[in-house]
């Protein structure tokens, strides 16, 4: 499942991948480390928009009723559909270059960039937070599967991708046809290697 992403192609050229060239876009810095916590750029129905990546379950539950207490970063897609912390959510796409996974002991961990030949759409989840103040902090988290054998040997799950022909179906009303989606990524389209080069302490 993505740890951290990254994302240098011009938020122009991305609209265009995505059919949607014609709208209005938020600025967007390249940025080789986008991490948890941070605004990612996400489109839904009404565009693109930027999104705390991080949804904080503030008043939801699990199927006991309980309180969900750690922010949701990432979604399974297995339950996401089902399980009660996650009713009310919308959908949307997050649209980047690739993402990074780590392998190894804590101290001795190896970085991995994971990428394909064209930009990577992202299943995602959507929420708003009522901040203090009264602010509304719109919040994404990506959805997951089983990896495919490209990512497996690094993590024991990845994001859902999509092709840009998906995106409706995933931002749509369907949700057969949004389930549906959610399987991995064919084998052999991603590339993998050593993220040596990347400053971790830098966005």
């Amino acid at each position: 499942m993505p740890g951290r992403f990254f994302l240098t192609t011009p938020l122009a050229d991305i609209a265009k991948f995505a059919g949607r060239a014609d709208e209005a876009l938020p600025e967007a810095k390249p940025r080789r480390n986008i991490q948890p916590g941070q605004d990612v750029i996400a489109l839904t129905t009404d565009g693109f928009e930027p999104m705390r990546w991080g949804i904080i379950p503030v008043g939801r539950v699990n199927a006991r009723g309980r309180p969900v207490m750690e922010t949701i970063i990432n979604a399974r897609s297995e339950t996401v559909f089902d399980k009660a912390a996650f009713d009310g959510v919308g959908r949307a796409v997050v649209i980047v270059d690739g993402w990074y996974e780590w392998t190894g002991e804590k101290r001795r961990k190896t970085a991995w960039r994971i990428h394909g030949n064209a930009p990577l759409i992202f299943a995602a989840i959507t929420d708003v937070w009522k901040a203090p103040g009264g602010r509304d902090v719109k919040q994404v988290a990506m959805v997951t599967c089983e990896p495919n054998k490209d990512v497996a040997d690094i993590h024991h799950r990845m994001g859902v991708l999509l092709r840009p022909e998906d995106v409706p179906l995933w931002l749509g009303n369907d949700l057969d046809a949004a389930r549906a989606l959610m399987v991995p990524w064919p084998d052999g389209m991603l590339s993998i290697e050593k993220a040596d080069d990347v400053d971790w302490t830098a966005d």
